[in-house]
């Protein structure tokens, strides 16, 4: 079993950068591929970048493709998500999620972690 813990949220201004962590508990990290996923109120959890095992291969969605960059270091059990030019549409709950492959959709994760709050302002 994998526990997964995100950190590194918070308020921005638009234009602005974050760094988000996910620390995952358990010798077993990097036998997984990792998902981070983004929902904001009112709307469905979305797809935002997801990265293999040994982290060859990545996949991010069109929206944030050339802002965000997604990296892991398995000797730290922690994956990041670097997110410049950040913009208000960018605001959502993130969450990032453990599984067995690097896939765009959410049930293909069997772990999750509870999420950090990221808000861009205008």
């Amino acid at each position: 079993q994998v526990q997964l813990v995100e950190s590194g949220g918070g308020l921005v201004q638009a234009g602005g950068s974050l760094r988000l962590s996910c620390a995952a508990s358990g010798r077993t990290f990097s036998h997984y591929a990792i998902g981070w996923f983004r929902q904001a109120p009112g709307w469905e959890r979305d797809f935002v970048t997801t990265i293999s095992r040994g982290g060859a291969a990545t996949s991010y969605a069109d929206s944030v493709k050339g802002r965000f960059t997604i990296s892991r270091d398995n000797a730290k059990n922690t994956v990041y998500l670097q997110m410049n030019s950040l913009k208000p549409e960018d605001t959502a709950v993130y969450y990032c999620a453990a599984g067995s492959s690097p896939v765009r959709w959410d049930r293909g994760y069997e772990y999750w972690g509870q999420g950090t709050q990221v808000t861009v302002s205008s």
